[in-house]
């Protein structure tokens, strides 16, 4: 109890408001792909906050999407699973908390060169040794094939799927801001966070993702019928 507090450095904490929890996103994103894909980004969170700052006086709602959408946007590929492994922060890390000689060994189920298991019906890992950081750092630099015609990556079922419920997220904002009232906030904002329960990879955050596409029309059935929407939409 005596031992002093441990430092938090300023970019592992908590974002201290919206326009700080926006900017942060931003980077990310820009870093991610480019600056026009975190314009995207802002363009949404924008017309939500004015939105719904005319309507009802809050940033619930903008504070969700503006968390969640980043969330859809940055999904992590082979790209970004390179990038943030070429990263020198990565290696100066692992040197921190090894003393000694070490050794990188990654495992990765790579989507065009793993081979299923026969019992699971799902990819077997296979084992890379350190070359494989060098071959990350080249990847990374590919970035801008993402989602494109000549991205060797982007024709699989589960990219396909990421890019879909980017889409689907941005249509379903769109109607949430169309009709939002006072009365129905709280339901948009369950809607808005609905990205939340996607998690993990592979066959495990497809079982996710039809979840939380039953979970989206269950609310939105909800939605048609909440208190003011009809109002709204009259008006």
């Amino acid at each position: 109890m005596a031992s002093p507090a441990e430092v938090i450095p300023i970019g592992q904490r908590l974002s201290r408001n919206l326009d700080e929890l926006i900017e942060r996103r931003e980077r990310l994103l820009t870093d991610y792909q480019d600056a026009a894909y975190a314009a995207r980004y802002r363009a949404l969170v924008d017309r939500v906050r004015k939105a719904e700052q005319e309507r009802t006086g809050t940033v619930q709602l903008a504070e969700a999407v503006a968390r969640y959408y980043a969330k859809l946007l940055a999904y992590k590929d082979e790209y970004e699973v390179a990038r943030l492994h070429a990263d020198p922060k990565f290696v100066e890390s692992i040197r921190d908390q090894f003393e000694g000689g070490h050794r990188l060994v990654f495992h990765l189920a790579p989507p065009l060169l793993a081979r299923i298991d026969p019992a699971t019906g799902e990819p077997r890992k296979m084992r890379f040794g350190p070359w494989m950081l060098t071959a990350m750092v080249w990847l990374a630099k590919l970035k801008g094939l993402r989602g494109t015609a000549l991205d060797p990556f982007g024709h699989t079922e589960e990219r396909r799927t990421e890019r879909a419920l980017i889409g689907e997220y941005e249509q379903a904002v769109e109607k949430l801001i169309g009709t939002l009232t006072r009365e129905n906030l709280s339901l948009a904002v369950d809607i808005a966070s609905l990205p939340e329960e996607i998690r993990g990879y592979g066959h495990i955050k497809a079982r996710n993702i039809v979840e939380a596409r039953k979970k989206r029309d269950e609310l939105f059935a909800r939605w048609s019928g909440a208190p003011g929407t009809a109002t709204a939409r009259a008006a």
